[in-house]
Parts: C-alpha cells; structure tokens; sequence
C-alpha cells in the first residue's frame, strides 16, 4: 500500500466524501460518519460499490430523539447534602419542547438516523448518521432500493418515533396496534401512555379514556448509614449486659 494513502477509515471517509459529509471520526475503535440528509442516497451508493469501502450490508437501522440529551430530572451535584428527595428538578423528558429545552446540546436537530454498515469484503464495521431537517416531521430517504434488507428497520423506525422514509414501498407501522396514536419512542411520549382501558357496565362494553394518572417524578426511598442505629444497638448491647 502507498504511504501517501490514509491509513484509517475515517481518513479515507473525509478524502473521498470532503464536502459530502460533515465529519467522520474514530472514538474507542468505532468509526461514525455524519451526513447532511440531501447526500443520504450518493454517498451509501458509494459506499455500498466502491472497491475501498464495500459495505455489503445494512446491519441496522434505527432512530433517534436527542430531545432529553444533557437533561435530568435530579440535580445530584449540590442537594445532596439536604435530603436527596430536594434534587427533584422537574426537567426530564416530555416536560417541555425542543424549542424550550432548558439547557442547550450538541445537536442542533431533534430527531436523527443512524444506519450500521458491515463491509464483508474488508471485515470493518461503520456508524453513519444524519439529522431529520424538520423536527416537526422527521424525513430522510429511503434506503430498500439500495439495501432491500432494511425494509422492516425503516417501518419500525417510523413506526417507533415518528421518521418517515420517504420513497419506502410499504411504510406502515410494525409494532403497535392498528389505530394506535403516538410514536412510544419519542422522549415526550408519556410513560403512562395517552388512554387507559376500562370495562364500562352500563354501555356494556370496553371503552378507551384519556389517562386519568398525573405524571410525577418518583422520589425513592434511600437507605443511609446514620450514627443513630450503632447508638440504638450500643445502648441495646449495655442495658443487656447490665441486667445480666
């Protein structure tokens, strides 16, 4: 090989793409490719036909919402010391919008997609994302023509957090129940659902509600070392010893 070529992957991902694609890195022996959406279809092109790269398979396709990325809903830095049950912070997720999230992220975009890639030919694995333009509507391309396989990822994808693949030939849901109303892996989506199921005895018949459960942050009950038991079981061990 000439020593004038890239010697990692990621190297030769930024040499061939350049503008193409906004980065590509390497951290802890993975290597991530990130994409602008309108370059989705050329690049896993070329990155499926190309001799260098060759990645023969979509392994997975998958979705993800970075809207309760950085949040919490405990502060566990500066509460401690008074009570742990005082850190509540009300911040987490599906407690306000993109546009108001209380601390500002890394990401400029809600709602991502992420492709894993297995190249056979060179035995190398490969991360690539890109950000949904519209966090309103998620959109990006369709893979199937390229890659037949990620026909049900990219149904569970839109199915799960709401990314519609635009061009996929049967974009249906795959996991939920016909009608169902939401999308369970979005970070707002409640925890407690959206409609409670009850057997009505004058309609005779099973009828769907709106969730009657107010959401609240649990606070458990933590167990700490206090003075005040060894004390107890001192005075315990010496009234005992004394009757004696």
């Amino acid at each position: 090989m000439s020593e004038n070529l890239p010697d990692t992957l990621a190297q030769r991902l930024t040499a061939r793409f350049g503008a193409d694609a906004v980065a590509a890195t390497e951290r802890r022996g993975e290597t991530t490719l990130d994409l602008l959406p309108q370059n989705w279809l050329a690049v896993f092109q070329a990155l499926r036909d190309e001799a260098q790269f060759r990645f023969e398979q979509a392994v997975d396709v998958c979705g993800v919402d970075y809207l309760s990325y950085g949040q919490t809903e405990w502060d566990t830095t500066d509460v401690s010391s008074q009570g742990f049950s005082r850190g509540v912070e009300g911040q987490g997720p599906g407690r306000f919008r993109w546009s108001e999230r209380p601390r500002v992220t890394p990401h400029e975009k809600r709602f991502a997609v992420v492709v894993h890639l297995l190249s056979l030919t060179h035995n190398r694995r490969l991360r690539v994302r890109a950000y949904c333009v519209d966090d309103a509507l998620p959109i990006m391309p369709s893979l199937t023509a390229l890659y037949p396989g990620v026909n049900w990822f990219e149904r569970e994808a839109f199915d799960l957090y709401g990314i519609v693949f635009e061009g996929h030939p049967d974009l249906r849901r795959i996991l939920t129940d016909y009608g169902f109303v939401g999308h369970p892996f979005r970070k707002d989506f409640p925890l407690i659902g959206n409609v409670e199921v009850r057997y009505d005895a004058e309609k005779q018949r099973v009828i769907y509600e709106p969730v009657s459960i107010d959401p609240r942050v649990l606070v458990p009950r933590v167990i700490r070392d206090d003075s005040r038991y060894e004390q107890a079981q001192a005075e315990a061990t010496n009234r005992a010893a004394a009757g004696k």
